[in-house]
């Protein structure tokens, strides 16, 4: 019987050793075993493709509409969700694995390779396999493990030789675990272009990373009981806990005394720039170990037209994201006598104002980091300055302060005396397009290329992996087995560069602080909430931390007023665009399994409450 595999066409050959660019073109034909395993660029394409597919069009994060329903940031439209929905991100791709699979039986059997050109081209496969393992785990726990099997059917054969039961979480875990540990030393361990193809460290990275999830979740799972299922499908024993952060360690460790990547940090004039360019600059990085990568023309995406502010934005649909307060606070004050956590910011009420004297003054004494990650009122992008103001502040006749704004159609506009009352930015209450909501918006993988902004689209990339999380990876793994002393010169590495106050005692609530800062709209929110099982807490409707909150500065405007020319803050609830608090259940921890699925495959077990 013929087989067949999944190609890019034979027109879209570039080497892999190049620009990686073109790993979102669609395959458009499909060849035989054969024919692909007859020629070295064809192996090589077809390499390519398994690339595209495990980090685009898997649910695995990195689109805009990710982070609008979470504590980062919200959409420009008005959002009347309810509660979190639990197949959000989830990840169900067997014929990925399979199409793999097929690839690794016919790279082993072809003569055009040698052996030694085989072996990282094996290991490269097995990498992505083990990655898409890992998103599968992750949403919907202990799944099918196939092994390097591909099944093929044919008419009457026992077919239930081909339905395989769910494995353990912990099963999975180590599955992925172990072919990360075998398959580093077949790796390279130099580094690539853009980051863009798995290297011996990759390996190392999703091994550190696979057994810290799976030491959390042993862990942590004890304080939700219903969460398991039979048989350890759901839940892993929390005896397993240590071994799995003492592989976690080592993993993160290796990466950290060995690897060829270091914290960038060539800008320690400016901390916030450095930040920017160490995650969201292509050029000359040392600091993103693995990326999904684009390349203008033939690959590219549209994050900066959609996100970038409507001041300076080259064609429609701008300030696609608004981001949260609740993000902003966290990034800690850089003189705080408390390193390691937010801060409030210290901003009166109408009644009895604190004011500022510049927009920038009251974010610039925060985190550098804050201003790699968030375009705040007065920040600076490709040269221009970012007004964000939603009004002016004005005295009545009673000598009390009141606010006055411009209607979305009037944004823009000046005053009798030539002062503006709204930006073109916003911050507005209204669920008008195109304008920001919340007082910030995203800086974080904006593009500075101009044309990046119009539907010529942009090519930065996403990061997967970078420096700093196998420094965190470490800190949090030490801090895991009672080791918090140890852990401190890996957390104050990443606070360092950053430009912070380094801890002399590190804690839980420090790993969980640090690396919402550090990793903001990277994909790691969500899932570091689920492992530690503090999603529930976080988002259950009730708390504080549930409620989406922005910050809204207005000029003040008060001739002879001592306070003249001054900026007031005030704290505004995003009700208005998201009506409903955050609310995440002990049902949310676990995607489900899809009664499609369990129609073809009756060994799979359901997940706690479906």
């Amino acid at each position: 019987m013929k087989k067949y595999i999944i190609l890019i066409a034979t027109l879209l050959f570039v080497s892999l050793t190049g620009c990686s660019g073109f790993l979102d073109e669609e395959p458009d034909k499909i060849l035989s075993n054969d024919q692909v395993f007859s020629d070295p660029k064809l192996i090589k394409t077809t390499l390519a493709n398994f690339y595209g597919r495990v980090t685009w069009g898997q649910n695995t994060g990195g689109a805009v509409n990710d982070f609008s329903f979470l504590d980062e940031a919200v959409r420009h439209n008005r959002d009347e969700i309810n509660s979190f929905d639990r197949n959000w991100w989830r990840v169900y791709d067997y014929t990925l694995i399979r199409n793999i699979n097929q690839f690794l039986e016919g790279i082993k059997a072809t003569a055009v390779l040698s052996e030694d050109e085989k072996k990282p081209l094996i290991a490269e496969a097995r990498f992505l396999r083990a990655w898409c393992y890992f998103c599968t785990a992750r949403s919907l726990g202990g799944m099918p493990i196939v092994g390097d099997q591909v099944f093929d059917y044919t008419p009457g054969m026992d077919i239930t030789t081909m339905q395989l039961p769910r494995s353990s979480e912990a099963g999975i875990y180590d599955y992925i675990i172990q072919e990360c540990n075998e398959i580093a030393g077949a790796l390279p361990v130099t580094t690539n272009v853009n980051s863009a193809r798995a290297n011996k460290w990759t390996a190392k990275m999703l091994e550190a990373r696979a057994a810290l999830y799976a030491g959390s979740l042993a862990k942590y799972n004890v304080t939700h009981p219903n969460l398991t299922v039979e048989g350890g499908i759901v839940g892993i024993d929390a005896g397993k806990a240590s071994a799995y952060y003492q592989t976690a360690f080592a993993a993160a460790d290796d990466v950290v005394k060995n690897s060829p990547y270091v914290l960038q940090a060539r800008k320690n004039d400016n901390k916030a720039r450095n930040f920017f360019e160490a995650v969201s600059v292509k050029s000359n990085n040392t600091e993103v170990i693995w990326s999904r990568d684009y390349l203008v023309p033939n690959s590219k995406h549209y994050y900066t037209k959609d996100c970038i502010p409507r001041s300076i934005a080259g064609e429609a649909t701008s300030c696609y994201l608004s981001v949260l307060l609740n993000l902003v606070e966290e990034f800690e004050p850089v003189n705080t006598s408390t390193p390691g956590q937010g801060a409030k910011f210290n901003i009166g009420t109408i009644e009895n104002p604190v004011f500022y004297n510049t927009p920038t003054e009251l974010f610039e004494a925060r985190d550098p980091r804050l201003g790699g990650t968030v375009l705040y009122p007065g920040s600076f992008f490709g040269g221009a300055e970012i007004v964000l103001q939603a009004g002016q502040l004005v005295k009545g006749e009673n000598g009390s302060w009141r606010k006055i704004a411009a209607a979305f159609d009037n944004m823009g506009d000046k005053d009798a005396n030539g002062k503006l009352v709204t930006s073109v930015n916003g911050p507005i209450m209204s669920n008008d397009i195109n304008v920001n909501k919340t007082g910030f918006t995203i800086l974080k993988f904006l593009d500075e290329n101009p044309s990046a902004s119009t539907f010529t689209g942009s090519d930065t990339w996403s990061t997967y992996f970078r420096m700093a999380e196998a420094y965190l990876i470490a800190a949090e793994a030490l801090v895991e087995t009672n080791k918090a002393d140890d852990a401190l010169p890996y957390i104050n590495e990443v606070r360092e560069r950053a430009g912070v106050k380094p801890l002399t005692t590190v804690t839980f609530d420090n790993i969980v602080h640090e690396r919402r800062v550090e990793f903001a709209f990277e994909d790691q929110r969500y899932w570091d909430m689920k492992r530690w099982r503090l999603a529930d807490k976080l988002w259950n409707r009730q708390a504080e931390t549930a409620k989406r909150r922005g910050l809204y500065p207005y000029l003040v405007v008060a001739p002879g007023d001592p306070n003249d020319g001054k900026w007031f803050f005030e704290e505004v609830n995003m009700s208005f665009l998201y009506p409903n608090n955050m609310h995440f259940e002990d049902r949310n921890y676990y995607a489900d399994i899809d009664q499609g699925w369990i129609n073809k495959n009756p060994k799979l077990k359901k997940n706690p409450y479906q």
